[in-house]
């Protein structure tokens, strides 16, 4: 019985040992970790998960709301903003193409011509398409995407198109939700 008892413990240090040489630092899994956790994207109109203002909606004046990000990942040169209402299938509100890299924040009321450069909605306009759900509460994801170089966009890009020019090259998203009821 002893026998098993050391054999298991000797295997057990065993394989720890041999996690730990040779192989990565475990603080660097950490600092990943955090890295990609202080990247954040917030309104001061709106906290995550909370209704978004009348003013920003159809049933308002429609104005873009105001955004705000900080953390974002080293080696970020740009940035691309998508907001869409997954529960309508995935409508799309917003196409902001891209967006300067010392850039931390977009004001309220972006205008449809930029800056910064915008892409066609799912209304089938350029720039901010507020909620507009036909009943019922809805969910609208902002996410914010830190780039390693600036897409190849067309001049008035679709969600899709955003999409596509981006694979392979997002260092990190940072998500806002907010929610409208009609």
């Amino acid at each position: 019985m002893r026998r098993s008892v050391l054999a298991a413990m000797l295997a057990a240090a065993l394989v720890a040992g041999a996690c730990g040489a040779g192989g990565a630092d475990p603080n660097e899994s950490q600092e990943a970790t955090m890295a990609a956790t202080t990247f954040s994207l917030t309104s001061p109109a709106f906290a995550d998960g909370e209704p978004i203002p009348r003013r920003h909606s159809c049933d308002g004046p429609d104005l873009s709301p105001p955004l705000d990000w900080s953390g974002a990942p080293a080696g970020t040169v740009a940035f691309a903003l998508l907001v869409d209402d997954p529960d309508a299938r995935g409508f799309v509100h917003w196409v902001v193409a891209t967006i300067g890299a010392d850039v931390t924040s977009l004001p309220e009321a972006v205008p449809a011509a930029g800056p910064p450069p915008q892409g066609r909605n799912d209304f089938g306009r350029t720039g901010w398409g507020g909620p507009c759900p036909p009943s019922g509460t809805h969910r609208y994801v902002f996410t914010l995407y830190a780039l390693a170089k600036p897409p190849p966009l067309p001049s008035r890009p679709t969600a899709a198109d955003v999409r596509r020019a981006i694979a392979g090259n997002v260092l990190g998203e940072a998500r806002l939700t907010g929610t409208y009821r009609r």
